[in-house]
């Protein structure tokens, strides 16, 4: 495999990219590209892969995507991979109170990065998952 000089982190939000920057930048040239991807349905692996195949495609090159997901266990796995479609739909006092009724707000929060070396390369996952929870009485608002 050849070496890798650029990166194409997709993404739109500068949050995201700094971090990213901060921690690749010393090694390879992070750039950044905001590039318009439909959304997919599926699993959390499948929309991340899915995201990052179209993205190296569009492209033309290398990219790193990221997918970030919440999954509340009182929901079931909800809204996991579609959480800033609830948070857009319901708002974070929206979200809080569809969780008022349930015992626990404990859930799992899901990063998964993806890397494809260019158009046609098969997507390489990256994912980290870590629990965390609002208390029942808390007014800290839930965040995607």
């Amino acid at each position: 495999m050849a070496s890798l000089e650029k990166l194409n982190f997709i993404t739109g939000n500068k949050n995201k990219l700094a971090e990213v920057k901060a921690i690749l930048g010393t090694v390879i040239d992070v750039e950044n590209q905001a590039v318009d991807l439909p959304e997919i349905q599926g699993t959390i692996e499948e929309i991340a892969r899915e995201k990052c195949r179209r993205a190296a495609e569009v492209v033309g090159g290398p990219v790193l995507t990221e997918d970030t997901a919440l999954e509340f266990h009182a929901l079931k796995g909800l809204p996991g991979p579609y959480i800033k479609s609830f948070l857009d739909a319901l708002g974070h006092e929206g979200l809080n109170k569809l969780l008022d009724s349930f015992e626990t707000r404990a859930a799992e929060a899901v990063c998964t990065f993806a890397f494809s070396s260019g158009p046609g390369s098969d997507p390489i996952l990256f994912q980290g998952r870590t629990e965390v929870g609002l208390s029942v009485n808390s007014t800290y608002p839930v965040r995607g």
